[in-house]
């Protein structure tokens, strides 16, 4: 008879086998009535699962991070089975677990409704009162395909039917409705307190274009109402920080379709991507990189022998030219750069040696996938690769390290996490110089201090990397920069220097990203700021305003001296009201107002107040001057507005 072992190392002795249930019952009730499911020798299985044999067993509460996936898996199932009674000529298809919530897809003769919706959510609430009990049988792949085809579900049907013949389909339920599901779900309907349905959007089966279109109906889950609330509220902030929102209301930039995915930049939100250039130069420059420019068309035997096209190919924009000659347009920079590395005799007395470029790549993306500049077809790259030795490799990446950490501060962002991504199922090089790679990056990650979580399979096809994710000011997270180990592509592409001992020797290649693509950072940062950027990449730093024509002359003195020493500075002369000046610039999130009125002039002064509405008092333009170049050094990290 089993003998389960608990967390704390205590065992109870069952005469007979005993469910998970039964297990969190004998503790006592309370456990019992908390339990969403069990871990079973590690394994994550429902509340009804029974345990024949010894085995340590762990009770799952909502206090466990694998309680949420739970909830959310079952909470897709609630919405199928309202779906389903409310419209019974509705087939199912698939309702997987998704970031922060879940979807389903159905298949049904007219499209869903917002009042449909509503009514769907209403139903699912009643469902989840009746706390109607979750149970689970077994069948075998053919008699599940009979079921689920007897019933009219040809969808599901045909899911199974790809499931290999001896498998074991596990089915589960509610009430009188069914489903095809792994699990494990909650123990019953009343389990699920806290959903809410989110939007309807359409959706290919399987994928494919060729397929009928469904309606997928997506939803958000948590333990409880308040996590359910804060998450509203974040979706509610980050409709108000879309940064295509922020750019038309700032006239920063505009896509259309005769250039899809690709950026028509106006002249604000070009000199702020300007900002980013030329403060990721200086950045470079004073760590020792020289920046170099690679050609955007290269023949596509480069990208063939570099691996690029095998791996990339469906993705990157190829052309014949009237020789019958094949190029491509790059999609990334790296063999660019090996060609520049090649192009001399290089000695180890020369690494490392460190190549950057801004350079503009060009990758197809699904026109559903484009995402104002969050996801382009034309995008530019901080793209640097560092050719050192292997002996070189922990200390060039330590440096980079702290770099890419340090220039993330400086944009307000100082909650940096760090994933490590190994080898992935397709790649390139032996397992051996895989497995030596990893060990140096890794080596790497301890000397400089870092603290990593796995992000298993994720690596380049080339080499393993780092992984920097930014989480922004609403909670979000943000795969920025990336640091990369690669002992294959310089070798493929024939790259070697001559060692101590006049041998020819293969570089390490490391590639290095930090704000990855220059447009979409541009994106993050808007959403980050809420379009209310740090004084020092603020398109326009001040605006002159005055109340009365009276003052024309001494603002536009004012302004002249902050452009010599190179303020970016409009004045605003036109016959409104003053509040009505002072509502349109900090719509336009200018940092600093500066109002001259008659009292002003008289003084040779201006009234000094922020966006935020702060009010600096009256200083003169030199004493407003010294005050800026301060906010302006320290990038906003001391800020007038705080």
């Amino acid at each position: 008879m089993p003998i389960v072992t608990l967390p704390d190392g205590s065992q109870r002795a069952f005469d007979q086998p005993v469910t998970v249930d039964e297990v969190a019952a004998s503790i006592g009730p309370g456990l019992r009535k908390a339990a969403f499911a069990g871990r079973v020798d590690g394994k994550l299985v429902d509340t009804s699962y029974v345990i024949a044999a010894d085995a340590k067993v762990e009770i799952v509460t909502d206090k466990d991070p694998e309680a949420l996936e739970i909830i959310r898996h079952s909470t897709a199932h609630l919405l199928a089975q309202a779906v389903k009674e409310l419209f019974p000529d509705a087939q199912v298809t698939i309702g997987p677990v998704i970031e922060d919530g879940f979807f389903y897809d159905f298949a049904y003769e007219r499209p869903f409704t917002p009042e449909d919706l509503a009514a769907i959510e209403s139903r699912m609430r009643e469902l989840a009162q009746a706390d109607q009990k979750v149970h689970r049988r077994v069948l075998s792949r053919d008699d599940a395909v009979k079921f689920f085809t007897q019933l009219g579900e040809h969808y599901k049907a045909e899911i199974i039917a790809a499931i290999p013949a001896r498998e074991e389909i596990s089915l589960y339920g509610q009430g009188d409705w069914v489903d095809l599901c792994r699990g494990p779900h909650v123990p019953s309907t009343g389990k699920l307190k806290a959903f809410k349905l989110t939007k309807i959007a359409g959706a290919y089966w399987r994928g494919d274009s060729r397929n009928p279109m469904l309606q997928r109906i997506y939803g958000t889950a948590w333990v409880d109402k308040k996590q359910l609330d804060e998450y509203l509220h974040r979706l509610e902030e980050a409709e108000k920080r879309d940064h295509r929102r922020i750019g038309r209301e700032l006239d920063l930039f505009h896509l259309q379709e005769e250039a899809p995915g690709a950026v028509f930049w106006h002249p604000k939100g070009w000199l702020i991507f300007q900002t980013l250039i030329a403060y990721m130069r200086e950045r470079q420059r004073a760590a020792g990189y020289e920046e170099v420019s690679a050609p955007e068309l290269m023949d596509a035997s480069l990208w063939r022998q570099s691996g690029h096209l095998e791996k990339f190919g469906d993705s990157m924009y190829l052309t014949q030219t009237p020789d019958e000659r094949l190029y491509a347009i790059k999609p990334m920079n790296c063999p660019g750069h090996v060609q520049i590395f090649k192009h001399g005799l290089r000695s180890y007395r020369e690494l490392p040696i460190r190549l950057a470029e801004f350079g503009k790549v060009h990758r197809y993306e699904p026109s559903g996938a484009l995402h104002g500049l969050m996801r382009v077809r034309a995008f530019t790259q901080d793209d640097a690769h560092v050719f050192v030795t292997e002996e070189q490799i922990i200390s060039e990446s330590v440096a980079i390290t702290r770099l890419l950490l340090d220039i993330y501060r400086d944009f307000g962002f100082d909650d940096v996490k760090i994933k490590f991504a190994d080898r992935p199922p397709q790649r390139v090089g032996a397992d051996d110089t895989w497995t030596r790679a990893e060990e140096a990056l890794k080596a790497a990650s301890l000397a400089a201090g870092i603290e990593y979580s796995l992000n298993p399979g994720e690596g380049a096809f080339y080499g393993p990397k780092l992984e920097f994710v930014l989480r922004d000011a609403i909670g979000r997270d943000w795969q920025c920069g990336t640091l990369q180990v690669d002992l294959n592509m310089p070798g493929r592409l024939g790259a070697y220097y001559i060692d101590e001992h006049s041998h020819k020797r293969t570089p390490v290649m490391l590639h290095r990203a930090i704000f990855g693509s220059l447009e979409r950072f541009f994106a993050i940062l808007l959403e980050h700021h809420a379009g209310r950027l740090p004084a020092w990449l603020a398109p326009v730093q001040a605006a002159v305003l005055t109340i009365t024509d009276r003052q024309d002359e001494y603002a536009l003195k004012v302004a002249e001296t902050l452009k010599n020493q190179g303020v970016r500075v409009v004045t605003d002369l036109r016959n409104e009201k003053v509040g009505f000046k002072i509502r349109e610039h900090t719509l336009q999130r200018v940092p600093f107002l500066l109002v001259a009125g008659d009292k002003e002039v008289a003084a040779n002064l201006l009234s000094v107040r922020t966006r935020s509405g702060k009010d600096l008092g009256t200083m003169s333009a030199e004493t407003f001057l010294e005050r800026l170049r301060v906010e302006l050094e320290s990038r906003g990290r001391r800020t007038w507005e705080d």
